[in-house]
């Protein structure tokens, strides 16, 4: 795996395919520490901004999470709930407000789903602990 720097892809964006490539082989599966900066710098060769960029687009798509002191880590499979929308309801996807992302603990890149029930005021779910089901007839 290499970076090739005359490449029209950005060297940022190289180095977040080639790990995404290995959190999707499950070389670097759920809870498992990416490697340090540092390292990353060293083993491809490139500046610690285009790690930090590549870092950032991961955490952008909800692969990784990343906590200060402790590194970066790919994110565990959530368990999801079962949400049943009901004749009527409509769902909205977007992404939180900054007061949302605090109160329902989400990770960067995360979307939530805005369910509403006929007039009820709106509920929001995060988007990627939420399966949404028609009820059966």
């Amino acid at each position: 795996m290499t970076i090739d720097p005359r490449s029209h892809t950005p060297v940022y964006v190289q180095v977040a395919d080639l790990l995404r490539e290995r959190i999707e082989a499950g070389e670097l599966g759920p809870g498992a520490s990416l490697p340090s900066e540092a390292r990353l710098t060293q083993e491809y060769g490139i500046g610690r901004e285009a790690v930090r960029m590549a870092m950032s687009i991961l955490r952008s798509e909800g692969l990784v999470s990343t906590v200060r002191g402790h590194g970066t880590r790919v994110r565990e499979t959530p368990q999801r709930q079962r949400v049943e929308l009901p004749a009527g309801a409509s769902v909205i996807a977007r992404m939180p407000t900054g007061r949302e992302r605090r109160e329902l603990h989400l990770d960067e890149g995360v979307p939530v789903l805005e369910i509403r029930r006929g007039k009820s005021k709106a509920e929001v779910q995060p988007g990627d602990q939420v399966e949404l089901v028609r009820p059966s007839d």
